[in-house]
């Protein structure tokens, strides 16, 4: 009895680690596939260098690869505070200009093709 009941809590052992691998596997095989249909170029674009968040990472991977002084960092990033507003403004006005040529419909269309963009 103590033999048969060993056999079965092996068997129950066996089942659970083939389970759990056969899900790994799984799990590997979806997210690959995910990968190759493109959801990688989603997940792990940059940020562009003109959002508050962007500046900063642009900044540092260029005063790394532009070996640039201190100075010239500090320089660099006003530069592109001003630019961040800069762009903000343009953008905004555009916006606004175009919203105001189009009718209703066309006005949701567009405020949603922008946020898929985004």
């Amino acid at each position: 009895m103590a033999s048969a009941r060993m056999v079965s809590l092996q068997a129950s052992k066996v089942t659970c680690v083939v389970t759990v691998t056969l899900v790994f596997l799984a799990g590997a095989a979806a997210g690959a596939v995910a990968m190759n249909m493109g959801l990688h170029r989603y997940m792990h674009r940059p940020e562009p260098f003109y959002t508050v968040g962007g500046k900063e990472i642009w900044l540092q991977r260029w005063k790394k690869e532009l070996a640039l002084t201190p100075e010239q960092s500090a320089e660099m990033g006003t530069i592109l505070d001003d630019f961040v507003t800069y762009y903000r403004n343009v953008l905004s006005d555009g916006k606004g200009r175009i919203l105001k040529i189009l009718n209703a419909e066309q006005q949701k269309k567009l405020n949603k093709l922008l946020e898929e963009q985004r």
